[in-house]
């Protein structure tokens, strides 16, 4: 989950680094899970199927027409990707996509990624933050240092998309 960067151009190295994060959970035979929109999701979905990694991208729309056009005017998805339209609006796609993860990983991100982020602490997730991205995600760990409530959410953090896979999965194999 992070940065779509609508109506922005997102910085190069965030964008590599959301495409290395996709081929690290690639690798590890994990689905990703995306919200099907532009910027560091996007990217995290070209590099998961450039190691031909199943992706699953929640996208708000109703159907095709609606994710492409006014007023969502999500572009299309790597190929190969499984779009799943919800009918749900931005917010609704959020709880489907995180109650359908086993974990969440951050990478930047502004508004919506802290809906995320808020979404994925209350239902105890794993939750891994790509250090160094900016966004949101470098607020995370304070925010749930402030939070007064055990979710059962355990934060993983790492600069490097690999270690932070691993770390990730770690932490999952730990809860099985």
């Amino acid at each position: 989950m992070g940065s779509a960067g609508r109506g922005k151009e997102l910085p190069p190295v965030l964008l590599q680094k959301a495409r290395e994060l996709g081929r690290e959970v690639a690798k590890s035979g994990c689905i990703l899970i995306t919200g099907a929109c532009m910027g560091t999701p996007h990217e995290a979905a070209v590099g998961a199927r450039e190691e031909e990694g199943i992706v699953l991208g929640f996208s708000p729309a109703s159907d095709l027409k609606g994710h492409t056009e006014p007023p969502i005017s999500y572009p299309l998805p790597p190929e190969g990707t499984n779009l799943i339209f919800t009918g749900m609006g931005r917010e609704g796609r959020i709880v489907l996509a995180i109650m359908n993860c086993d974990a969440v990983i951050f990478c930047a991100g502004s508004a919506g990624t802290l809906n995320e982020f808020a979404s994925a602490y209350q239902r105890g997730k794993v939750i891994g933050i790509l250090e160094g991205t900016g966004g949101i995600s470098e607020k995370l760990l304070g925010i749930a240092e402030t939070i007064q409530k055990d979710t059962g959410a355990v934060l993983v953090l790492d600069p490097d998309p690999k270690a932070l896979v691993e770390k990730v999965i770690n932490e999952l194999n730990k809860r099985k």
